[in-house]
Order: C-alpha cells, then structure tokens, then sequence
C-alpha cells in the first residue's frame, strides 16, 4: 500500500468516527439527563392526602340536595282576600304604576317609576333613562371590559416568549472575511551570517458556515472557510510553490456536554418554563372573565338595590307626607306644636333620604357603565341605568362534595398552583444537574484543498486528494467543593416543597370559599321567606291602621296618627330587608359558581383565546361570545 493510498483511507476513518459521534448525540438529542430523578413519591402523596381529606367528609353525603325554606304566611292568619291586597299594595316592584303599566313591558315600568323621582341630571338637562338587563350587561362587560382586554394580552406575549426560547435551537448562520498584509522581520541564519531578513505577504480569509445547539446540550457545526494566500517576500528569497496559493476547508465539528449541561430536561428547561407561563395567563384570563363576569352581576344587584331603595324611599315619603297633613290639620282640635314639629321632621328625615337614594343610583348606573365599558353607554354620559330584570326567587340544586370536586378541577387559581409545582420541579432538575461536574466531548473533521486558485481547490478537497484532519477531545472541570451548585440544589428542593405547600393551602382556600358559598345560597334562601312575611306582616299593619282611619274617628287622632308614622317606617324597613334577601340569594348563587370556577359555563360563555395576529388585526372580539339572549322587552336602548 503506497503513502498516498494510506493518506486517502485515513479520512475515511475519521469520517467513520465524527458519524459515529454524530448518530450518538442526534440518538440522545430527545433523551433526557442520564441521573435517575427522584420520584418525590412523598410530596405528590401529599397532595394527594390534602385533597382526599377536604372531599372525604363530604363524599359521604354526595347526594344533590335543594335549597328549601318553610313558609310563614300560615303564622300572619290574615283573611285569603285581604292577603292578596297586602301583596299587591304594599309590594315595592308595583308602587307608582297603575293597572295598564303593570301589564306593560318591564322596560317601560321601570323608566315610568324612575322618571318622575330621578330628576335633572348633572346637566341640568331631562336625566335619559335606559332600562338594561343582565344578560346584556354580561355580554357587554366581557367584550368591552379593560381589565379583560389587558389581560387577553398577556397570553399572545408570552407566546412570542416560548418562540424566543425555541428560537434558541434554530440553525445560525454566519459569514465573515478579514484581510491582512503582513510586512515582519526575522532573524537570519547565524550559521551563514546573514542579517534580519524580512517576510512580506498578503492573505483573505472568508469563513461561512451554519451552526445548532443540540437539545441534548451541545453544539453541532458545519463551516466552509477559504483562504487566498500571496507571499511576496521571504527568508533567502525563496518563494513558495504554487504562489499566489488557495485553500479550501470544510470543517464538520461537535462539542457535546457529557453530565453538567446534558439532556432535553436542561436545555428546554426554559422553553418549558415559558410554556407554562403561558399557560399561567391564560389561567389568570380566565380568572379575568370570571370575576369579572361576577363584578358585574354583583354591580347589577348593586342598581337593583340602589332602584329599589329609590321607590322605596319615595314612597314613604308620599305616604308620610299625607299623613303629616292630616296631624296639621288637627291643630284645631288637638294637635300640639311638637306633635307637629315631629311630623314635619319625619317627612324631611324621609325627602333626605330620596335624595340620597338618587345620589346613590347614579353611583350604582356610573359603576356599573364602568364595568361594561359599552361603547354606547360611556361612563362620562348622563345616562341612567336602570334594571330591567328582577332578582330570581327560584329553589336551585347543589351537592356540597360535588362542588368541592368540581372547584378543584376548575378553579383557575389551583392550576396555577399545579404550574407553580411543574416550575419548581423543572428548576430543581436543572439545579440537581448543575451539580455535576462538566465533562465535555469534542469532535472535529477537516477535509482540506489545496490549489494555486480557488477552483482547484475545490477540487481537490472534492476528490478527497489531501489528508483530512480528525481531532477528539475531552474536557472535565469540577469546582472544589461545589459549594455554589450544592446550595443552588438545595434552594430549588426546598422551593419545591413550597410549591406543594402552596397547593394545599389553595385548594383548603378553595373548599372554604365553596362551603361558605353553599351556606350563604342555603341561608339567604331561607331568608327570603321570613323577609317577605315580614314586609307582609308590616303591610297588614299599615293597611289596618287606614282602614280603621277611614271607618272611624279614632283613626284620626294625632297618637294613631304618629303610630302610623312609625309603621310607615316599618313597612319600609321591611321592604328594603326583602330586597337585600332576594339580592343576597342571587349574589350567593353568583359567588357559588365563581367559587366552582364555573362562572363562564353558567353565563355560556365560550372561553377561547386569541392568538396574536387576531390582537394586532383587531379581529379577537368574535373569540369571546356570550350566547345573545332571547329577545325580550325588558331590554331598553338608548
């Protein structure tokens, strides 16, 4: 075998070797770190342990139940008859309204009762009156809301996060070129005693190539590099031969991390890390719509009170008002100053109270436009809202450990606990590695050509004519002591653990939420009766006092006359208690769903997020729909 043939099967042995470096590391590109992880079998098991001990009670009477409540009328022992009057007449949903506007859409009776006791508005102007339902305030609060469109940003940022990261892993390319021109002196031969002699010559380099990081933590490269050499002096005067000179190189390279740094679990670590970030702002999106889907049921019964209150207060004050005339109308006979001054200030105690009864709608119509937002209805218009839709008055069904188990599979703020534990985990695997010591492999093939131009070069290196370079390394480097990684791993354990800690606490958080949600939905309910026999209790109480006003003189005495007063006050009083009760049950039943993390499916809201050519665009309105109600009078435009 010649020299030459020698020299060409050498490469061929190298190119056995880089292929073989190369097939291992692309093998292990999807593998993961070669240390067996620790199960943490105690840690998941304690999660497991908090979760079982909230549901175990509770699944042992998992039948569905429904909310109940005894009725009272029975304990009032008023005739069928007059019953019915006192829940006609003393009911505050049809004071101010005569026969045909009780018939009339609930639109309408609501405008009818507000427009003759709101007032000018801070205009000065004729107060514009809008009756609004509630499902027309979901749907606009979730399409308009500014608190939902900040957060619907979040998660198309974060997605340009996880693409950066992945991005990590692309192919680079690089080029560059330099030029040098060398004019250096060198020392002569001391045998033949001749003086410096000066080496003079002109070289280009250009370099292009490609390289990747590897998920299994190390580099694969593949460069081209040329180089064109003129030497135009040298020692004695000889020059090289060809001259000017080229050469062509092709280097395929590999440096691969062996422990500190190996494996997908390291090196996507951020990639995943971003994944969950991502996944933690569609989480708190969610939580987004949730609250505040509930903030504007909660602001709707906040006008429904405020509106409540209004009619109320306005007509004890009308109520009052005659009353207070027919004790001045006694001074002739026997009504005294003070019994008069009295009466006179029941009635502005009352006149005081409409007006902040007025003040406070127009703070419950303002607060509720914010929560909208609705381009139609700007929080800066002297619109005023008014509800069109009453509170419902309806048994619903609930199961305690039902609740409780669908509160933990949907709560948004239990899966951002679970991606808070997936972080923890992920950084104590990159921070175990990092204990390691660092042991490197390196791998490189040349093959070169060589030409007095570029073409031959190429040539040549294509024909394989010139030795090819085979370079293997190994490189280790270890700290002394490995105090810094040793603590770094310790950190990253012990945040684990209070990921998990964490967890547990959300979820006991969750399970109080949902059994005071459940108790408030029971009580509130039940509470809506003894409210409501109340309010008829003190209406037959009024009632009687004018019947007997009007059969006989006694009725007019100044001292029936101000226990009159003092039961109009009552009545009142009773009234304002069973709105609070019906708003209360409805508020119990918003608060129960929201506990659940089941707010967006009771409202029928379809929960998808929009990714972020849909946000540049304009286009991401249409991927949060409220299923439109069914059309309905009850729903006034501006």
């Amino acid at each position: 075998m010649t020299d030459s043939e020698r020299s060409r099967r050498t490469p061929s042995w190298a190119r056995f070797g880089l292929i073989l470096v190369t097939g291992a590391v692309v093998t292990l590109a999807g593998c993961r770190s070669p240390l067996e992880q620790r199960t943490d079998a105690a840690l998941r098991e304690s999660i497991m342990r908090s979760v079982r001990r909230e549901l175990a009670e509770a699944e042992r009477f998992d039948a569905p139940l429904t909310t109940e409540r005894e009725s009272g009328i029975d304990r009032l022992e008023i005739r069928e008859d007059l019953l019915e009057e006192v829940k006609r007449d003393y009911d505050p949903t049809s004071y101010f309204l005569d026969d045909t506007e009780l018939d009339a859409a609930a639109a309408n009776r609501r405008i009818a009762q507000v427009d003759e006791l709101i007032g000018p508005d801070l205009n000065n102007a004729p107060t514009r009156i809008v009756a609004i339902g509630l499902q027309r305030v979901i749907r606009r609060a979730v399409e308009n809301n500014l608190a939902i469109e900040q957060a619907r940003l979040e998660p198309a940022i974060t997605e340009a996060d996880i693409v950066a990261a992945e991005a990590a892993f692309d192919w680079l390319f690089f080029a560059n070129a330099q030029w040098s021109d060398i004019d250096q002196p060198q020392a002569g031969p001391g045998f033949l005693n001749l003086p410096q002699v000066v080496s003079r010559s002109q070289s280009v380099t250009q370099t292009t190539g490609v390289r990747r990081q590897l998920t299994t933590g190390g580099e694969v490269s593949f460069q081209q590099q040329l180089i064109y050499t003129d030497e135009r002096e040298s020692a004695f005067g000889v020059l090289p031969f060809p001259n000017p000179n080229s050469s062509a190189t092709y280097t395929f390279g590999i440096d691969q991390p062996l422990l500190r740094g190996f494996g997908s679990d390291v090196t996507l670590a951020q990639v995943r890390l971003n994944r969950n970030a991502e996944r933690r702002t569609i989480e708190q999106l969610r939580q987004t719509l949730i609250d505040t889907v509930t903030n504007a049921e909660n602001a709707y019964w906040n006008l429904v009170v405020a509106h409540r209150e209004l009619v109320i207060s306005s007509r004890v004050l009308e109520r009052g008002e005659q009353t207070a005339q027919d004790i001045k109308a006694r001074r002739v006979l026997d009504a005294i100053q003070s019994q008069v001054a009295n009466a006179v200030s029941t009635s502005e105690t009352r006149r005081s109270a409409v007006i902040t009864a007025r003040n406070d709608l127009r703070r419950a119509s303002d607060a509720l436009k914010a929560i909208m937002n609705d381009p139609e209805l700007p929080v800066g218009s002297e619109v005023m809202l008014v509800p069109a839709d009453d509170p419902i008055d309806e048994p619903v069904g609930y199961s305690l450990a039902d609740s409780i188990q669908t509160a933990i599979e949907q709560r948004p703020d239990l899966s951002l606990a679970v991606l808070g534990i997936d972080d923890a985990s992920i950084n104590e695997v990159v921070a175990d590695n990092q204990r390691l010591p660092d042991l490197r492999a390196s791998a490189e093939l040349d093959l070169v050509g060589f030409d007095n131009d570029f073409a031959g070069a190429l040539a040549n290196q294509y024909n394989n004519e010139f030795f090819d370079n085979f370079l293997l390394g190994l490189f280790f480097e270890q700290p002394i002591g490995n105090r810094a990684a040793e603590a770094g791993s310790r950190r990253a354990r012990l945040q684990r653990i209070l990921s998990v800690v964490g967890y547990r606490a959300t979820v006991q958080n969750a399970v109080l939420e949902v059994k005071n949600a459940v108790d408030d939905l029971v009580t509130n309910y039940r509470l809506i009766e003894q409210a409501r026999v109340s309010r008829i209790a003190a209406g037959e109480s009024v009632r009687s006092l004018l019947v007997e006003k009007e059969l006989t003189d006694r009725g007019y005495s100044v001292e029936r006359l101000e226990v009159e007063l003092g039961r109009q006050d009552a009545l009142a009083n009773s009234e304002r208690i069973e709105v609070q009760a019906l708003v209360n049950y409805n508020r119990a039943i918003a608060e129960l769903h929201r506990a659940m993390g089941t707010t967006l499916e009771r409202n029928r809201i379809d929960f998808v997020v929009p990714d972020a050519n849909q946000l540049l665009t304009g286009e991401y309105a249409l991927d949060y729909t409220v299923e439109p109600e069914e059309p309905s009078q009850t729903d006034g435009e501006p």
